[in-house]
């Protein structure tokens, strides 16, 4: 027999929602489209939605920016959808409107929503009841020098390349340059591969080009650049230095440009204040170098402080660190949440008090946490404090994670020099031991007397330790 089917109440299906509290009635949402953006307005007295559609071309967004003017919006939200919020943001910008760039990330996850017209209108909604928070986004000066930089660091990363390229072919013709320099891009390296490219095929005067300060002597030069000269190979090495040589002139018209347009942004005040020469007399020489004094002198005379005089941190850095989250630091609270910002802060996850294992977070500001790493790894051997942080860290738990452990230490620095002016100073690699040498008597004595020992150092320890 079938069974009798239970009576539903249509009222008990019905769902009662509480309306959010809102907190911008003048906000707008915009869902970005590489062909069309949706725009979503305060709603109507009559509910109705007030969506309009507009284009991306450049008369299309002052029509929408218009548009938003009559609507009396004061503020919009927007998702950084690639690139094409760039243009957008910056005529908003412009016009006087307060813009709030949200993170997809934390707005993607939401069911029901699939079409652009229900998503500028979810974003709307959001944004007027205050639940979506802007991106960190630095100056409109600062923005145009990190455009600068960045290509140019694009640029040296695209050289590095062509290198490589070099290297590998001069590798297939059994000619190892690098074998006998420790830089093939050094003035030996670069003097052999030049002379190879214009024809010269003796081993013995290719190695009389060797620099006078060069370890190894000519013949044992001469022995690594004997090859097999195939023509393909030739004309492949002569090609990538060719790319080579014009990559070094867009990036010497990069510094030049960047270095003008620094100097538009000196303080009035600035004057011609110079930036102390550096403690260490590694770091002077390779500032020298690679001609980068300049670039240190006008970051000096831009913040007032003096990034590469902290330890690992050189000039490349310190611009990528000045272009990326700019002069002020006022945006970050603290330096935990500066820390936490750059993605340099352990992610715990702890559920029923227990660890769980969490999926790695991606970073929000990759450029400076990599510039920060790769400063971190250069510490690895020098005789600082951050030095022998590094390798106590190493030590107990791996390079990786000193890596990342001296990297939020130098985060940590940037911020108080930056924010409080506070100046780095070295105590060094010994200074360190000792300090650490210190804590760990404290714990073990500790210890010990908890156990009803009673520790007394000698006086022969007792000095070492104190020294």
């Amino acid at each position: 027999m079938a069974r009798k089917r239970k009576k539903v109440n249509k009222k008990d299906n019905k769902r009662s929602f509480r309306s959010l509290r809102t907190i911008e009635p003048n906000a707008a949402g915009i869902d970005l489209g590489s062909r069309e953006h949706w725009v979503a307005g305060p709603s109507r007295d009559d509910d109705n939605p007030n969506v309009e559609r507009f284009g991306t071309t450049t008369p299309e967004l002052v029509r929408l920016a218009d548009w938003l003017k009559e609507q009396g919006v004061v503020t919009v939200a927007m998702e950084s959808t690639g690139v094409y919020w760039i243009p957008l943001f910056e005529i908003l910008d412009n016009r006087g409107f307060k813009v709030v760039l949200a993170n997809a990330r934390q707005i993607r996850n939401v069911p029901g929503r699939k079409t652009d017209m229900l998503d500028c209108q979810w974003l709307q909604l959001l944004h007027a009841c205050g639940l979506l928070r802007g991106s960190f986004r630095p100056s409109d000066d600062i923005c145009r020098l990190r455009a600068l930089i960045r290509e140019r660091n694009t640029m040296v990363d695209q050289r590095s390349d062509w290198v490589r390229r070099m290297q590998k072919y001069l590798d297939q013709m059994n000619v190892c340059v690098h074998h006998a320099v420790s830089d093939i891009t050094g003035v030996t390296g670069m003097a052999i591969i030049r002379a190879i490219v214009n024809g010269e095929r003796d081993p013995h005067a290719l190695a009389a080009l060797r620099d006078p300060r060069c370890r190894k002597s000519e013949d044992q030069i001469a022995e690594e650049l004997t090859g097999n000269w195939r023509s393909e190979h030739l004309f492949n090495l002569r090609q990538a230095l060719k790319m080579y040589d014009q990559l070094c002139a867009v990036i010497a018209d990069y510094d030049t440009e960047i270095l003008a347009y620094i100097a538009t942004l000196h303080p009035k005040d600035s004057g011609n204040t110079s930036v102390p020469p550096p403690t260490s007399k590694t770091k002077a020489r390779n500032l020298a170098k690679r001609g980068q004094e300049p670039l240190r002198q006008a970051l000096y005379r831009l913040s007032s402080c003096d990034l590469t005089s902290i330890d690992g941190i050189g000039t490349d850095t310190a611009a990528v660190i000045a272009s990326e989250l700019g002069l002020d630091f006022i945006g970050f609270p603290d330096e935990n949440h500066f820390v936490s910002y750059l993605r340099l802060a352990p992610n715990l996850s702890i559920s029923a008090g227990k660890k769980v294992p969490s999926k790695f977070k991606a970073s929000t500001c990759t450029r400076v946490s990599t510039a920060l790493r790769m400063a971190a790894l250069t510490l690895r051997n020098t005789k600082t404090a951050l030095g022998a942080y590094y390798r106590r860290v190493a030590w107990r738990k791996g390079a990786s994670v000193a890596v990342f452990a001296t990297a939020r230490k130098l985060a940590q620095l940037v911020y108080r020099l930056v924010r409080y002016g506070q100046a780095y100073v070295d105590t060094g690699a010994q200074a360190y031991e000792a300090r650490y040498n210190q804590r760990r008597l404290k714990f073990y004595t500790k210890a010990l007397n908890s156990m009803g020992y009673n520790v007394e150092p000698s006086a022969g320890k007792e000095a070492a330790l104190s020294c």
